[in-house]
């Protein structure tokens, strides 16, 4: 009796709370103006709860009924979608399950239920309760295994073929920022065997409270590999066995800074036949304000550029506190221009540094130009007692160039601070969220196009431009391709900045902020197929049960939304892609001989509420609270509150997965050619389920072997990717995060090729943290790798 009562009024008393709270949340949806399953439901779910308590078997058939509703509603909301439905009927049917065990049935009297009838028809309808459960797990096989194996068009592969030597002597291996490999021995058809060269430990681990993440893409020219640390530490090493040649340790001051990265060095070898000393250099630019030349051989600074091997790239700012400016990205050399953005932290205030845009002699370190997007003449000099002008949009991505034009492509962000614009000049504006071509001679705008109008949501193009040669109308065209991070590719002709496929200017939301302006309209390209997800709507909403899922839709309801461009507000709002956006720094990745580009796309929402300066909190710096933190915007009528990303009280996303896709188009027609799930939750869910498609950052590069290779997601791994068919055709386990981009080359030593990454972790992603590069190659025949 008491093993009875222990049963019954565990299982009742757990559905009837059940039952409680989806009645209350699903009352609150339905006021809200949301689905009317969940009220319905939850009371159902009581009643079932309290004659289980009684030990009537008209409980689990009311349950029963529950169940088959639910597995209905959740069909017609979702589709054949294992894992929108795993989370509204996955609960509900292990509870079944469990009500159909012996020892729940024989006290519930399930069997009794059955009227007198023959014994064949007795038994048959003793089994209807199991023949329901399992109907259940058939539906949720058949679903997972559709879903699993659907995503693939796989094609047969081909072999590759030896070849020369081959070098990576740009960021992303050349100044187009095409992150493209000439190297071709690793293929689809061998890619199996690739296994691990080499591993090389930088000892540049976290330390302080500072995050920090490992970025850096090596460059390779001749035997020899050059990287930066996350604290600007330069390595060089041997391209065969990762063995350490020299390093430089220029001690930064890390004060303050916000996020220690270093994507990577820049490298120049002179044509001056009389330069002996520091003929071939490194250059890498400082998260404390400094570019320092060092000699490519020796890694000593080169004493002929500037002080002692260094300049300082806070001249000409005016007051720069710890942290509030400094640089993460490489500057990318043209002729002997070496040019230089820089980031410059967010939302603080107006009187933030300025976003320059300067070019300094590679040799010297003098400064050639400067291009101050605040200013009436961007490229006016400087007096003697002037500064460049405080908040002005800053560049602080990767720059391409096209040295036949003698133009240098830079991505801006927007003016300071990001989420109130009332106080913008135009001269601010103007090349606010932008793609703008400069004379790599003397800095002046030779084009520029805007991607966003007064950009209030962080939607600064964060893209490197990607250039390539593409048929346009029957013609080959030098074009640019510009990723951004609210989902749009922009498809320009790089000699002008027009368009080559139509630019609709699109009616948007407007807000009723106090002091607030805004844009009637935002551009929207039909260059390629849109990866811009859809409205998002209730039934986007996800949760690991039913509950948290009933709270995320109660969540949603409550935010104001319209859509990716929602004004912010003084309520809280839901900006979506939200400021990390769908592409990211990591760009796209392009193989023009096959005419495929490569895309890895993230959707992470954003929360966000504007507070008026007088209920804001009295501080200069960034306040956290909760989830989510407080940016003080000084200088405006408003502080802002965010909160990355959406999530339930769980932890777990609201909005449904894939949080992650990588997509390819063919660059000739422009459809897509294949699109998938990204990498897998299993390195942070609870017993390693691998829900597929996750967030992800740094970026795919492809070679000529027909490979896409794709560190960045939230597990550890790096992949490889069938360029023709998108089949996954092989993974290696990092022993960190991979949030950098690989890199690829051909040994001109032992002609063998190797697939590099930094494998150092994301401090804001969560990844394993670490110190690590590590080389991959085909194993020789008989040997290990």
């Amino acid at each position: 009796m008491v093993l009875k009562r222990f049963l019954l009024w565990s299982l009742g008393g757990f559905l009837a709370i059940v039952g409680i709270l989806l009645g209350i949340g699903g009352a609150w949806l339905a006021s809200l103006g949301g689905s009317l399953y969940y009220l319905p439901a939850g009371l159902a779910c009581l009643i079932a709860g309290v004659l289980i308590c009684k030990g009537k078997s008209l409980g689990i058939w009311i349950y029963c009924a529950v169940f088959a509703a639910t597995l209905v509603w959740a069909l017609v909301e979702v589709g054949p979608n294992f894992w929108l439905l795993l989370p509204r009927v996955g609960g509900p049917l292990v509870i079944l399950l469990y009500m159909f065990t012996p020892w729940i049935r024989q006290h519930t009297g399930v069997r009794r239920t059955v009227p007198p009838a023959t014994g064949d028809s007795r038994a048959r309808r003793g089994r209807r309760p199991a023949f329901i459960a399992i109907a259940g797990i058939l539906v949720l096989l058949i679903l997972g295994f559709w879903f699993w194996h659907g995503v693939e068009r796989v094609q047969p592969a081909g072999a590759g073929e030896t070849q020369a030597p081959t070098i990576w002597a740009d960021y992303a291996g050349n100044k187009a920022g095409t992150r493209f490999s000439p190297a071709s021995q690793i293929t689809p058809a061998n890619v199996s065997n690739l296994d691990v060269a080499w591993t090389y430990r930088t000892g540049d681990i976290p330390r302080g409270a500072a995050p920090q993440m490992f970025q850096a893409t090596p460059l390779q020219i001749g035997d020899t590999l050059y990287l930066c640390t996350p604290h600007n530490i330069v390595i060089a090493l041997d391209a065969d066995s990762g063995k350490e040649r020299w390093r430089h340790d220029p001690k930064v001051d890390a004060t303050g800074v916000f996020t220690v990265a270093c994507r990577g060095v820049s490298y120049h070898q002179s044509s001056d036949p009389a330069a002996k000393v520091c003929a071939r250099r490194v250059l890498v630019s400082t998260i404390d304000g400094r570019m320092i030349a060092l000699n490519a051989d020796t890694g000593q600074p080169c004493q002929d550029f500037g002080r002692n091997g260094e300049i300082s790239l806070r001249t000409g700012l005016g007051a720069v506190e710890g942290g509030m400016q400094f640089v993460t990205s490489p500057a990318i050399i043209v002729g002997n221009a070496a040019i230089v953005g820089g980031f410059v932290l967010d939302n603080i205030g107006v009187d933030e540094p300025s976003g320059v845009v300067r070019a300094f002699d590679v040799a010297s370190g003098k400064q050639l130009w400067g291009w101050d997007a605040g200013r009436a003449d961007p490229t006016q000099g400087l007096a003697a007692d002037e500064t460049y002008v405080r908040g002005s949009p800053n560049a602080w991505s990767l720059f391409s160039a096209d040295e036949k034009l003698g133009l240098v492509y830079i991505p801006t962000g927007n003016p300071s601070p990001d989420h109130f614009g009332g106080l913008r000049s135009p001269e601010k504006e103007r090349y606010g969220s932008a793609v703008v071509a400069l004379d790599v001679a003397t800095g002046k705008v030779r084009w520029s196009f805007q991607t966003v109008h007064h950009d209030l949501w962080d939607y600064d193009v964060a893209s490197q431009p990607v250039l390539a040669d593409l048929p346009v109308g029957g013609m080959l065209v030098p074009a640019l391709i510009q990723a951004t991070k609210q989902g749009e590719i922009f498809l320009l002709d790089r000699r002008n900045g027009n368009p080559l496929a139509p630019i609709e200017e699109r009616p948007v939301p407007r807000g009723n902020v106090p002091g607030e302006r805004y844009s009637p309209t935002q551009p929207v390209s039909s260059a390629f197929p849109s990866l811009v997800p859809p409205i998002m709507q209730e039934a986007d909403m996800w949760g690991a049960t039913p509950l948290d899922q009933l709270w995320c839709r109660i969540a949603f309801r409550k935010l104001n939304y319209q859509g990716r461009f929602t004004p912010p507000s003084l309520r809280d709002s839901l900006i979506f892609p939200g400021n990390n956006g769908i592409m990211n720094w990591g760009s796209v990745a392009v193989d023009q001989t096959r005419g495929i580009m490569i895309v890895p796309t993230s959707y992470m929402p954003l929360k966000l509420r504007l507070i008026p300066r007088d209920q804001a909190p009295a501080a200069n710096g960034i306040v956290l609270e909760g989830r989510g933190a407080i940016s003080p915007m000084l200088g405006t009528p408003y502080a802002v509150w965010t909160e990355r990303p959406f999530v339930s009280p769980l932890g777990l996303p609201c909005n449904a997965p894939p949080w992650g896709r990588l997509t390819a188009i063919d660059l000739k027609t422009r459809q897509i050619l294949w699109q998938g799930p990204l990498g897998t939750t299993a390195d942070h869910a609870p017993l390693r389920i691998p829900v597929p498609g996750v967030f992800n950052q740094g970026g795919a590069m492809v070679t000529k072997g027909g490979l896409a290779f794709i560190g960045a997601t939230l597990d550890d791994y790096l992949r490889a990717f069938d360029l023709k068919s998108g089949k996954e055709v092989w993974k290696g386990r990092l022993p960190a995060g991979g949030q950098a981009l690989p890199m690829s080359y051909v040994s001109p030593r032992t002609g063998r090729q190797y697939v590099v990454i930094a494998a150092g972790g994301h401090a804001f992603m969560n990844t394993t943290m670490g110190d690590y590069v590590v080389a991959y190659s085909l194993k020789e025949k008989g040997k290990g790798p």
